[in-house]
């Protein structure tokens, strides 16, 4: 992987990819660029004012890139259902990009009940990778990336208070959040080897990269001087969303990637070119990964 960056990815013409958060940072970037190489590309975001101004950047960036817009709250799970319907049928699907998300924010719940960063970053796009995985399964060399984090490591699934109601801390919860990701790609894989298929399950994640991710939380609440020092730090010490989605785009894009495997930034998960990442050991756990597959089927209605 040394020094590997966007001029190495693979030609993607006749591809499709459904990338989630696809408006601005690094899911804004991976989108570009796969657009860039010749693939068709779906930008599902929540906000239509958002994500068709997206649109239009990438076409004026990209001349003659294949791109649209799609409608896709993962807070909603009628939402995800729907997008589903108007995606998941009678075309080929070649890249699931896994990429929105929430972090730290302040204790809230989605449409359907569950913790929102539990529900936007797990649930939403557990039901959603079902929804669209006939698809997946019905193209030769379909791959699932899942974008989880470093910050996993603050904190394992608590499979008896999936939506925090005991006690709701906002760091702890995205730390779980995360780590859900990782136990989901990790099952998913499993189920896929089981049934010999050739879909390719795999996560990534863009050690610090300079995105409005980290500010979400704090604007929310009126912080203004947090939000001043973390506008400070993404300016002076995190890398660029150009560089912080190269691991999602190796993932999704470079030969011989493996099932299951976590692939970062390689300077101490921080920065720098792609590389194999560490993780916690929990995420590699079977029967966790099973609990939460089980858990997460339940609550969303979404078998696959």
């Amino acid at each position: 992987m040394t020094g590997w960056n966007a001029s190495d990815i693979p030609d993607q013409s006749g591809r499709t990819a459904v990338v989630t958060g696809a408006n601005s940072g690094i899911g804004y970037i991976t989108a570009r660029e796969l657009a860039r190489k010749g693939a068709r590309v779906v930008l599902a975001c929540r906000s239509e004012a958002r994500g068709t101004a997206a649109l239009e950047r990438l076409r004026s960036e990209v001349p003659g890139a294949q791109a649209e817009f799609g409608q896709l709250d993962l807070g909603d799970l009628s939402s995800v259902r729907k997008f589903a319907g108007s995606h998941g049928s009678g075309e080929r699907l070649d890249l699931l990009i896994n990429n929105a998300g929430v972090m730290a924010l302040p204790q809230g719940r989605t449409a359907d009940g569950f913790e929102t960063q539990f529900g936007v970053n797990h649930l939403g796009h557990f039901a959603l990778t079902g929804l669209l995985l006939p698809r997946l399964l019905d193209t030769p060399g379909a791959r699932v990336v899942s974008v989880s984090s470093g910050f996993h490591a603050l904190a394992d699934v608590d499979i008896a208070d999936l939506n925090s109601e005991r006690r709701y801390r906002r760091w702890i919860a995205y730390g779980r959040s995360k780590t859900a990701n990782l136990l989901f790609i990790h099952e998913l894989a499993r189920k896929l080897a089981a049934r010999g298929s050739d879909v390719v399950a795999a996560s990534a994640h863009p050690g610090y990269a300079s995105t409005n991710l980290a500010t979400q939380g704090v604007r929310m609440e009126g912080r203004k001087a947090v939000e001043r020092v973390i506008e400070l730090g993404n300016r002076v010490i995190a890398q660029s969303a150009e560089a912080g989605a190269l691991p999602t785009l190796y993932a999704a894009t470079a030969p011989g990637v493996l099932p299951d495997s976590f692939t970062g930034p390689s300077l101490m998960m921080w920065r720098g070119a792609p590389a194999t990442s560490w993780r916690a050991r929990r995420t590699l756990d079977d029967a966790a990964g099973e609990r939460l597959w089980a858990a997460s089927e339940q609550l969303t209605g979404v078998t696959f």
